[in-house]
């Protein structure tokens, strides 16, 4: 038998697992122990094996190491939205930013999926459920949407941009909607405006339902009645719920939108009203989001810090991952009031 060609101490070919067990006087499962990660390894064992593994510049096959373990390093980035408005809101592009940042330094694939009717939910169950990711990212997620309730049957690790209620009992992060809205609101009362409506997300978003309960707060604190029209985090939803207010409410001085996007569509509204902004009517957005800055005047918004929000989800899910026991945090990052000149 020819005995395998060695080159400065290593062998020819790629090594292999068994070369490193040899090499570090162990077996073959205390080496695969040690690169899984696994504590069930002494420090000394640890480091004969690692010091193998230098010596002989072995690579472990991500493709077993991942069936090893019953893994597949890879996470789904799930946002139940049509595909127009995941393109039209830079929250989503946001969102994906942070995650990608937070993965940037791990073995681990995004898959970006977009799900926007009854026949892509039943596409995405069926590709869950053949186990083909180790975790999920929901972002814009519905009270009715069934998929948070799906994933928990399956029993795979998921983390929710966004609360669906108060007892949400999934791992979330989330920005504080209430505070964020209520600082809006106090800030156009500070400036005098007495007659302040608001344009809502849509109320099936928990999210949507705390900014408009800050509204409230923030006038029922000053004894003032409320104006509300219903919008859906669209600027042709902004444009609607605009020209309902000014209908019905033909003085009002303030409007504080649920989103940029939807302030940018009540923005052409009280333009082609002859509306001037500020001095005839405050305008303000929630997100902080490039249109913001970029509208004419710029807006002031209520900022969340949206990458980091995705930088988090990410962070947690990997930890999800990786715990035998699913701790479930409720992370609510804090929003901050950026003044511009549309107030």
């Amino acid at each position: 038998m020819t005995a395998a060609r060695t080159v400065r101490g290593r062998s020819a070919g790629r090594p292999t697992l068994e070369e490193v067990a040899a090499r570090a006087g162990v077996g073959r499962g205390t080496v695969s122990r040690v690169i899984n990660g696994s504590p069930r390894v002494s420090e000394e064992t640890r480091a004969a094996v690692e010091a193998a593994v230098a010596e002989l510049g072995y690579v472990p096959n991500r493709a077993a190491r991942a069936l090893a373990a019953n893994r597949t390093d890879a996470i789904a980035l799930v946002v139940p939205e049509p595909e127009a408005r995941f393109f039209a809101e830079p929250y989503f592009s946001d969102i994906v930013r942070g995650v990608g940042a937070a993965l940037a330094d791990t073995e681990m694939q995004l898959l970006l999926t977009l799900v926007g009717g009854d026949r892509e939910r039943r596409r995405l169950a069926q590709y869950l459920a053949s186990n083909r990711v180790d975790g999920v990212l929901l972002v814009s997620v519905h009270a009715d949407d069934p998929l948070p309730d799906l994933l928990e049957q399956l029993g795979i690790p998921v983390v929710i941009s966004g609360r669906r209620s108060e007892d949400e009992p999934l791992a979330s992060v989330d920005s504080d909607n209430f505070e964020g809205a209520r600082a809006a609101v106090a800030h156009l009362l500070a400036r005098g405006r007495r007659g302040i409506a608001t344009i809502t997300g849509p109320l099936d978003v928990y999210g949507a339902r705390r900014r408009l309960d800050g509204y409230r707060a923030a006038l029922a604190e000053a004894g003032l009645s409320e104006l509300t029209a219903h919008g859906d985090f669209t600027e042709e939803g902004g444009r609607r719920a605009m020209t309902e207010l000014l209908e019905r409410a033909p003085d009002l001085d303030a409007v504080f939108a649920a989103s940029d996007v939807m302030a940018s569509g009540a923005r052409q509204v009280l333009r082609d009203h002859g509306r001037r902004i500020p001095e005839d009517t405050a305008l303000i957005g929630f997100d902080d989001s490039s249109i913001a800055r970029h509208m004419d005047p710029p807006l002031t918004s209520v900022r969340q810090p949206i990458e980091e929000m995705g930088r988090a989800m990410a962070t947690l899910l990997l930890t999800e991952i990786t715990t035998p026991e699913p701790t479930r945090p409720r992370l609510v990052l804090p929003t901050e009031l950026v003044v511009r000149e549309s107030s």
